[in-house]
């Protein structure tokens, strides 16, 4: 027999938008929830860098600084996600999965908001902002910057 999918106490869902929080990306983190944007550089071939690790990816040097980014960037590319059942992305959608290439150089994956997909151009400028997601952490998310 089948059983009644409303039947039985409600079940917190687990949520897919909270970072895996390691010591290396910890500052990173903690920037962002005070309204920063960090990236890194390398102090040996003054390479710089995003997502945080522990080492240059251009020439494995381990002596890597986080220094704040101005903020400031072009979308790269985006996609319009119009499906994604993970929670709490359901409740958004739809939303824009983005990459931003910003002013210092370095490409990151984030979202962009404050627009309507159809509106969006690749290589217009946009601006960091953060938004919590929880108490602790803030996502780093993109707009266009206001003309």
């Amino acid at each position: 027999m089948a059983e009644n999918a409303t039947a039985g106490p409600a079940v917190d869902k687990p949520r897919a938008d909270l970072p895996t929080i390691e010591d290396a990306s910890r500052p990173y983190w903690d920037a962002a929830k005070q309204g920063r944007l960090l990236i890194a550089r390398c102090e040996d071939c003054s390479a710089v860098h995003h997502y945080p690790r522990p080492f240059c990816p251009f020439c494995w040097s381990e002596n890597v600084v986080s220094t704040e980014a101005s903020g400031r960037g072009t979308l790269y590319t985006y996609s319009t996600v119009f499906v994604n059942d993970l929670h709490p992305f359901a409740s958004r959608l739809p939303y824009v999965a983005a990459v931003v290439q910003l002013d210092e150089g370095p490409r990151l994956m984030t979202n962009i908001e404050g627009v309507a997909p159809e509106d969006l151009e690749v290589g217009m400028a946009v601006e960091v902002f953060f938004r919590p997601i929880t108490d602790d952490i803030s996502a780093t998310v993109f707009r266009p910057v206001a003309s």
